[in-house]
């Protein structure tokens, strides 16, 4: 076997989204300005949540929940990537790779779980509406939120694992902006067809599980409505509606990337850029802009912001 073992490994090269030194530059300005709006929308949904005696409500903890992990899950690619826009080469060390490996797979599989209780918590609401507030006490779902970093980080475990003592050979390129697992299992000095496809069935475990869950729950959920009256139908399709789209938003390039990959360069960039950057971006917007009660919390914010600047 020709070439080095991990052990010898001491960095990686990323070879990013792109190689021109202006569209560089202008992708760190538009990436900068994505991010911090990320962690400025994220940060005012869990703001509000907490502050607002109207959101303490189980659909709203778990909304929460959401938030953090969102707020997570670009900070672990997205600054590197900034940072990177404005260096050459665009190097990462062998732990700090591992690091990306473990921490998008476990909040990453942490977000998808999250959805499938918040699509429970739906289902118990709208199928189940009187003994709602018995079933979703604060001990299950505190239970349901640690549940889904349990088995994310029994997923995450088990994929670097796989990985961190994987023979790598050649030339440490690895043509992403950030350490991805399909990437590094080609720089493996064997046949890495088996371990291939060992990700794709853990992966798959977790997103097709995850997705199948979603479909059911919804199902469940669209069939009561259409037999309960038209105003709780309205409403119920509504909130719906905005879980739907995030878990689209979400899953698809997730299944692309992971579970069933084309192997198109770019277009696995894009949907690597998609639910690291952009899921998180649009979570926040989805859900205040079409949800009466969080966009009554902003207005009651901005009402008291405005008297307390008056007063002083």
């Amino acid at each position: 076997m020709d070439g080095s073992n991990q052990s010898l490994v001491s960095e990686f090269l990323l070879l990013g989204l792109a190689h021109s030194q202006n569209l560089q530059v202008l992708l760190f300005i538009i990436f900068l300005m994505l991010y911090l709006i990320i962690l400025s929308g994220n940060i005012t949904v869990m703001f509000l949540i907490i502050t607002d005696q109207n959101l303490h409500s189980p659909m709203y903890f778990f909304l929460a929940n959401l938030s953090f992990v969102d707020m997570w899950l670009s900070s672990i690619t997205t600054p590197k990537m900034i940072t990177d826009f404005l260096k050459e080469p665009k190097i990462i060390s062998f732990a700090g790779c591992m690091c990306q490996v473990f921490f998008d797979h476990c909040v990453g599989a942490v977000e998808m779980v999250l959805l499938v209780v918040m699509a429970y918590d739906r289902y118990v609401a709208i199928c189940k509406p009187l003994h709602y507030f018995t079933i979703m006490n604060l001990k299950r779902c505190t239970g349901l939120v640690l549940t889904s970093w349990t088995i994310a980080f029994i997923h995450a475990m088990s994929q670097l694992l796989a990985v961190v003592q994987l023979p790598l050979c050649g030339h440490m390129e690895i043509d992403s902006f950030f350490c991805d697992i399909p990437l590094i299992i080609k720089l493996a000095c064997m046949d890495y067809h088996d371990l291939d496809i060992y990700m794709n069935a853990d992966c798959g475990a977790v997103v097709v599980t995850c997705f199948i869950l979603l479909l059911i729950s919804y199902t469940y959920i669209l069939i009561t409505v259409r037999q309960s009256s038209k105003s709780g139908a309205s409403k119920a399709l509504s909130t719906c509606t905005a879980h739907i789209t995030v878990v689209m938003i979400f899953f698809v390039p997730c299944i692309f990337i992971y579970v069933w990959p084309l192997n198109i360069t770019w277009l696995d960039k894009f949907l690597a850029v998609f639910y690291t950057v952009f899921a998180p971006l649009l979570n926040p917007a989805i859900y205040t802009l079409r949800n009466k009660e969080m966009k009554n919390a902003v207005k009651k914010f901005k009402n008291y912001f405005r008297n307390h600047k008056e007063n002083t």
